[in-house]
């Protein structure tokens, strides 16, 4: 079943401003995908971190095309695209930072546009050198059950009657 999502904005919205992001978005029908946080390392990393697997570029722009190539890869592993995320919390650690990522942003979705909340935070857990990390939520189309599921018995016999 294709998924169904639709924008939302307000009644009295200005239409003389261009913005980076929906005010809201409305999922009618699809499957949620939570995407854990991603940054410019590896997806997959060493735990305890090894500090060569940190070797990362120093800019915001350059981070930022990583961090989202990440994004999509893992987008990608579920069957869907940047035009499927409808949400995406994005940490940065220098917010001036900011317009080098809405830039690189807006190469990877186009004209998408999915909510957004941006934080500035002091360090980023996964490591000192990272710059940016974007969690996000995408909606996959449902697809329908492959066969009809069977109703488990709550014990009772067939008669209606408790076993």
């Amino acid at each position: 079943m294709p998924k169904d999502v639709r924008p939302v904005h307000h009644a009295d919205r200005r239409r003389d401003v261009t913005m980076p992001y929906a005010p809201a978005l409305l999922v009618r029908r699809g499957s949620l995908l939570f995407l854990s946080g991603v940054t410019a390392a590896p997806v997959y990393h060493s735990h305890p971190h090894r500090e060569e697997e940190f070797d990362l570029p120093r800019t915001m722009r350059e981070q930022a095309v990583l961090a989202m190539e990440n994004l999509k890869k893992t987008l990608e592993a579920a069957g869907c695209t940047m035009a499927d995320i409808v949400s995406a919390t994005r940490y940065l650690t220098a917010v001036g930072e900011q317009d080098d990522l809405n830039r690189v942003w807006a190469k990877y979705l186009g004209g998408h546009l999915p909510t957004t909340t941006t934080v500035e935070v002091s360090r980023l857990a996964t490591h000192a050198n990272c710059r940016v990390e974007i969690s996000a939520i995408a909606v996959a189309d449902s697809a329908p059950p492959s066969s009809p599921r069977k109703r488990r018995s709550r014990g009772r016999a067939p008669s209606g009657r408790r076993r």
